[in-house]
Order: structure tokens, then C-alpha cells, then sequence
């Protein structure tokens, strides 16, 4: 009498294992803001319940780092949400599968990776941008600067802070652009000076701007997406785009060479390039790598995206070690340490 209420249990037991075996694990690799990954989590699960993502986050620079550490032993099977100057190195050195995802046609083209198939797809742009603490500002009897060329001034001394471009992707951009728009010999010379008034260069592209709104410093080097969420939120915030122009970067996913989950990561990458998920990247970004989806942020000109600089990627990325080491040499000093040091 016991036999048919075993083999029930016998039958269910087979189900929840054929169950959790169907279930892919997709380790992914981000340097997305901690706030905006829940969302995104769970947007790509609902429409792929058979796949569940593993998040490993950290800023650009040490996600950059940690992928190139693992060459030979691969640990992510995608990225989602890293700097499209980095995903070219990890390119360069045979990582990356090409993929072209269902989407594609809807990328524009600045906005994706050349190749055919793309190594790389774009998401949404982050840009460069000043968080000036106005109640501080007044305090401290300090001016409103309008341009990069304003951040030298005497005034500012100590009064600035910025992301250390080796671990931040937004520092890096930062530096990138700096030496394109004036040049690499004048580029070394606008840092040497804006060194003079930087307090601190930490490991992340936001907290400059967190630092800012909370007053610990009156200036923070940063980019739009904290500067807009922060104003929002009541912050005494300025949000300030330098006249100069802005240096930018792609956020963009790909999928990882030889990853035993490639039809998963594959999905993601769909996904990713999907209306669907520019609707959400639209929430945080006011320029998307689809056109005609994003929506105008108050906060922030109409001309935002015409405030681009002019941006090679591939010359910021072919030289991006040798941009670092000589950054390090002349600036390192006031670099935050980081946790395990």
C-alpha cells in the first residue's frame, strides 16, 4: 500500500531535479550601477525563466582587470554593462565571440562594434559631467565654473574630486578626452594643473558626484547618470557640462569565448540589443545605442548628445596602458586606497 505514494515521490523528486537541471546559471560580468541591476535581473529572467543571472560587479577598471586576469580561465560567460573601450581589449586579445544580435539592424552604428559579426553591441552613452554643490559653493564664497579650463583655478584648490582612471571607467574616459581635445603634450599639462586642486581620485565613477551632493567636497568630476538621480532627490546640485564638450563612452555587452553556456549568453546579448531593454536603459540615460526611444531628461539640454566629443576608441584603447602608467607616475599619490591595501 506504501508503493504508490513512494513512486509519486519518486516522480516528483525526478521533476525538481530535471527542473533545477534546466535552469542555466549565466555568470555576468558589470560595471552597471548597483541600483539599476535588479531591474535589468529581472526584466531578461521573465522573458528566459530557464536562465538565471549571477552578477559579479565592480567598477569598470577592476572588472577590465579581473576578466583579463581569467584569460586563460574564463569565469563569466557575458558582460552586460561595460565600457565599450574595454570590451576592445578584451577583443584584442581573442575573448570575445562575435555576435549579431536579433536587434542588430536597430543599433546605430557609432554605436556597436564594426566587426561582422560585432564583438560588441552598445546599450546606452554615459558621459563627463561637474556636480557643483551650490550651498557649499556659496559657503566657500567659490564661482561656477563652465568648462574644464575653469577647474584649474586657484580658487578650487583641494576643492575637487574625481574618479582615478585605472578603476574607473569614467575617470578613464575623463583622461581620454582631456588629451584628444587639447592635444597629448597641452592634455599632460591641463592635469598637471587640475592636479593642483584635486583632494582626492577614488575608485568610482559616482561617488565623486555623492560626495558632492553630501558636501564633503563642493566639486565633483563625474557623469550624468548619479548627477540627474541625485537632483532629483533634493541634492543642491548643479549639473554642469563643460563648454569644452564632453568625453563619453558606450556601455555595451558581450558574450565571453568559449563559455559553456553560449546559447545563454547569446540570449542575453539579444536582449540587451532588444526594445525591450532599451525602455529600460531609457530610465537611466538620455542617449541610447537605438535611436528614436530615448526620452528627453529635464535636468539635462536638448543639444546633450550634439556636446559629445569627437571620441576614438580604438586610439583610447590601443593606448590605455600607457596612458595609465604615466597617470600613475604623476598623480597617484592622492589615488583613495583601496580595501585591501
Amino acid at each position: 500500500m506504501f508503493k504508490p505514494l513512494a513512486l509519486v515521490a519518486a516522480i516528483v523528486a525526478a521533476f525538481s531535479l530535471q527542473a533545477s537541471a534546466a535552469t542555466t546559471e549565466l555568470t555576468v560580468y558589470t560595471a552597471l550601477e548597483p541600483e539599476q541591476l535588479t531591474a535589468y535581473k529581472q526584466a531578461f529572467e521573465k522573458v528566459n525563466p530557464d536562465i538565471e543571472i549571477k552578477w559579479v560587479r565592480d567598477s569598470t577598471g577592476i572588472v577590465t582587470a579581473k576578466l583579463l586576469a581569467e584569460k586563460d580561465r574564463p569565469q563569466a560567460d557575458a558582460v552586460w554593462g561595460l565600457a565599450a573601450s574595454s570590451l576592445a581589449i578584451l577583443d584584442q586579445q581573442g575573448m570575445l565571440e562575435g555576435y549579431a544580435p536579433k536587434d542588430l539592424a536597430k543599433i546605430g552604428e557609432h554605436y556597436r562594434d564594426p566587426a561582422n559579426p560585432p564583438m560588441w553591441v552598445g546599450m546606452d552613452v554615459w558621459a563627463a559631467t561637474i556636480c557643483f554643490n551650490t550651498v557649499e559653493a556659496e559657503k566657500q564664497g567659490l564661482t561656477k565654473p563652465v568648462s574644464w579650463q575653469d577647474l584649474t583655478k586657484p580658487e578650487y584648490k583641494g576643492k575637487i574630486v574625481m574618479p582615478n582612471p585605472a578603476s574607473s571607467g569614467t575617470g578613464f574616459l575623463d583622461v581620454s578626452a582631456w588629451l584628444q581635445t587639447y592635444g597629448e603634450k597641452q592634455g599632460w599639462k591641463y592635469m598637471d594643473d587640475l592636479h593642483q586642486n584635486i583632494g582626492q581620485y577614488v575608485h568610482s565613477g559616482s561617488k565623486p558626484c555623492k560626495l558632492a551632493a553630501s558636501g564633503e567636497f563642493p566639486i565633483g568630476i563625474s557623469f550624468e547618470y548619479p548627477a540627474v538621480q541625485l537632483k532629483r532627490q533634493g541634492a543642491p546640485l548643479d549639473i554642469i557640462l563643460p563648454k569644452e564638450g564632453l568625453g563619453w563612452e558606450i556601455e555595451a555587452t558581450a558574450v565571453i569565448k568559449g563559455t559553456p553556456h553560449a546559447d545563454a549568453a547569446k540570449k542575453l546579448a539579444d536582449f540587451s540589443a532588444s526594445p525591450a531593454a532599451m525602455e529600460l536603459y531609457k530610465e537611466n540615460f538620455a542617449v541610447l545605442a537605438q535611436p528614436g526611444i530615448a526620452k528627453p531628461q529635464t535636468e539635462l539640454p536638448a543639444d546633450y548628445e550634439q556636446r559629445l566629443i569627437k571620441n576614438d576608441f580604438a586610439w583610447a584603447s590601443k593606448n590605455r596602458d600607457t596612458i595609465l602608467t604615466e597617470w600613475r607616475k604623476r598623480y597617484d599619490g592622492k589615488s583613495e586606497k583601496l580595501a585591501n591595501q
